[in-house]
């Protein structure tokens, strides 16, 4: 996961970043992390999802850092009702463990990556740097092994949407397709372009074609989509790296 350079902000202005947290004590540790920067502006925190939703209406974040477990409403419900509501409000999920079946569910909800609870102050502002660009703040060997895990149980998680996926993905080139497999097994652009000999500028021209085509938005929805199609892991197609 890259991190963004000082001074990422939006228009000219900070980053404004909403904490959704049922503890106390984690919401006021993770604002006194970003409070510091001038790059960021807290502008509230939550105790579940619901007052999640509501401040977000009521305050507009760039970023919302979002608990997966919370009372009342849980972090996934929120950040699916966010993505549909106000998709220009980033979710970034955090989960105490990092191989937890409710992560997989929040990216499927549309949140833009996840994080362990247990990550350093520095990956944390890098994380939030990385999602209000739009990037997928989920590092990708982790992703794979996140989704690889419970795709060996699916029966864990809500059924995924297969078939559309598989229509979608009969749409694509061979280059496409290979640039998607080797995405799933959690290639970078450059080692991508290394691999199929190309250069990086049209693997990135490979990938937007892939999410247009799969009607995915980012990297992390393009790598679920590969495991539930059966293109990568233990349901089918290989990963190997090229």
């Amino acid at each position: 996961m890259a991190g963004g350079a000082a001074g990422d902000t939006v228009g000219g202005r900070p980053i404004r970043v909403l904490i959704a947290d049922d503890q106390p004590l984690v919401r006021r540790g993770l604002a006194l992390i970003l409070a510091p920067d001038p790059d960021f502006d807290v502008v509230g925190e939550a105790a579940d999802g619901a007052q999640a939703v509501a401040l977000a209406h009521r305050l507009r974040p760039d970023v919302v850092i979002m608990d997966i477990r919370m009372p009342v409403l849980d972090g996934v419900a929120a950040t699916g009702q966010l993505a549909d509501e106000l998709p220009d409000c980033r979710v970034l999920a955090l989960s105490t463990f990092d191989m937890d079946e409710y992560v997989v569910a929040a990216l499927r909800a549309g949140a833009y990556g996840f994080l362990p609870k247990d990550i350093s102050p520095e990956e944390l502002v890098a994380a939030v740097r990385v999602v209000h660009t739009g990037e997928a703040a989920v590092a990708p060997r982790l992703l794979t092994r996140l989704i690889s895990t419970y795709v060996r149980a699916p029966h864990r998680l809500p059924e995924p949407p297969e078939a559309a996926a598989a229509a979608a993905a009969g749409e694509l080139t061979p280059r496409e397709l290979e640039v998607w497999r080797l995405m799933a097994a959690g290639l970078d652009n450059a080692e991508i372009a290394d691999a199929m000999a190309i250069s990086v500028s049209t693997v990135k021209n490979h990938i937007t074609s892939v999410f247009g085509k799969l009607g995915v938005r980012d990297r992390v929805q393009a790598v679920i989509a590969a495991y539930e199609t059966g293109l990568a892991g233990p349901a089918g197609g290989g990963t190997a790296r090229g």
